[in-house]
């Protein structure tokens, strides 16, 4: 018997290695609202105060440029709060249930004789649930092509939860902004440590940061500033645009701290419900790719030191991911993508009321390889997966680490076609500008659609 256990015994395999989620000090890591817009302001008033140009020479065109997307995109926005508005009323009506009441109806009391039911009713509709939004953006280098064609898309949906007031929070992830602060001496403040570092805790770095960039906490006409400011600076990055105006310190585009945004999300979802009196709240984010996996703490006993030193350690495919709250565990036996996912599993089973949502910005030339990891290689899911895309510029994945991953088109993304001729168009070219502006909107109404279906 005990030489039938010891054949049992796989002296070539690996010790299961557990890691866990570390309590994030989400006050050092958040950059406050009004900090972020303040920066931008005294960042381009210096820059006045040292250049020839005037403010219009510098920012007469991209300021237009705001204003005739905000006035384009009203129709999109309107769109979203009717099917909005549509839904929760079909909703309501399905919760609504009759019932009798013990009094009688005295406009009925001459039909008791073949009439039995002589009672009032009334109509009853249960409560609805009240929402909350969270956006997560992607603030990486990779998005630079494509950042202000995602940030209109935002502004769509930040303006509908205004329309229809709902809460919102919205964080941009980056490990550029400056952590440290200086007194009036311009002597170093050390930030607090982000965590308590322990042994098997995930490695967060200490230059990650989200920008809280836009809150339902400020008046209308703020918001409208704020994203004056984020606009000019998603069009600087574009390559199609020339700015004579710098980005401000901290605001550049940086690498891809996304799974480290997922972390902070831990605390940052349950603070935001709980302000907010919500019941449901989507998480909705927005990126053109995954992120590396993190690494871990881990102690490590050295011949020459008496105490273990806690240094870094790679995650390998006997890792697992333990929660001790849920008491669930995942695999992170996974391609380098997947961790993301177990993330986002993780988040899904610690907080049933939240729908995480993903917008997956894609080249035409990625989004077969990206459809491939949640479908297989050869699958009729693929197929109608693709032909969907081929046709739509669009296509949304459920078997996901998100409720509901789309992937859109950068290219249709970019693509704002407005039905607008000139005033001699031959009938010809009214019907091919007509056509071209349908379809450069078939995608975004799809998409919202869904989202809208989501969120009511």
């Amino acid at each position: 018997m005990l030489k039938a256990l010891k054949d049992l015994v796989n002296r070539d395999g690996w010790e299961n290695v557990y890691v866990e989620i570390p309590k994030l000090n989400v006050k050092q890591i958040i950059v406050d609202n009004v900090e972020i817009h303040n920066r931008c302001k005294e960042s381009w008033a210096s820059y006045l105060d040292h250049t020839e140009y005037s403010h219009e020479e510098i920012f007469g065109e991209v300021d237009k440029d705001f204003r005739e997307f905000k006035r384009s995109a009203q129709k999109e926005v309107n769109y979203l709060v009717k099917e909005f508005e549509c839904r929760k009323a079909a909703d309501s009506y399905a919760r609504a249930s009759t019932a009798r009441t013990g009094v009688l109806d005295c406009t009925k009391l001459h039909t008791y004789k073949y009439n039995e039911d002589l009672f009032r009713k009334v109509t009853t509709l249960a409560n609805g649930k009240n929402h909350g939004l969270v956006f997560v953006l992607d603030w990486s280098g990779s998005m630079s092509r494509v950042m202000l064609d995602t940030v209109k898309q935002l502004f769509n949906l930040i303006w509908f939860c205004k329309k229809v007031n709902i809460p919102f929070e919205v964080y941009a992830f980056t490990n550029d902004y400056p952590v440290f602060k200086y007194d009036e001496n311009y002597k170093a403040i050390m930030p607090q440590p982000l965590y308590q570092k322990k042994d098997g805790s995930i490695h967060i770095g200490e230059h990650f940061s989200l920008m809280n960039m836009f809150t339902s906490k400020i008046n209308g006409k703020t918001l409208e500033d704020q994203m004056l400011n984020i606009y000019r600076i998603a069009r600087s990055f574009s390559d199609e645009y020339y700015s004579r105006y710098a980005v401000p310190v901290g605001l550049s585009l940086s690498g891809t701290p996304l799974n480290e945004a997922l972390v902070a999300l831990h605390e940052i979802l349950p603070t935001f419900q709980k302000e907010n009196k919500l019941q449901k709240v989507q998480c909705v984010i927005l990126t053109d790719g995954e992120a590396n996996t993190l690494k871990y703490h881990k102690e490590f006993h050295r011949r020459h030191l008496e105490e273990p030193y806690l240094g870094l350690n790679s995650i390998g495919s006997n890792a697992f991911l333990r929660d001790r709250k849920t008491g669930n565990t995942y695999s992170l036996n996974v391609e380098w993508y997947g961790f993301t996912d177990v993330l986002l599993r993780n988040l899904r089973d610690k907080f049933p009321t939240v729908n995480f949502i993903g917008m997956r910005i894609l080249e035409s030339r990625d989004a077969s390889s990206f459809v491939r990891r949640y479908t297989g290689w050869i699958s009729s899911e693929y197929d109608k997966i693709m032909n969907i895309w081929k046709k739509e510029k669009t296509f949304s994945i459920k078997d996901s680490g998100y409720h509901t991953y789309f992937g859109l088109s950068a290219s249709a993304l970019a693509n704002d076609a407005e039905f607008d001729v000139a005033e001699d168009a031959t009938k010809s070219q009214i019907k091919s500008a007509f056509v071209k502006s349908l379809k450069s909107k078939k995608m975004n109404k799809k998409v919202l659609g869904e989202f809208v279906e989501l969120v009511a």
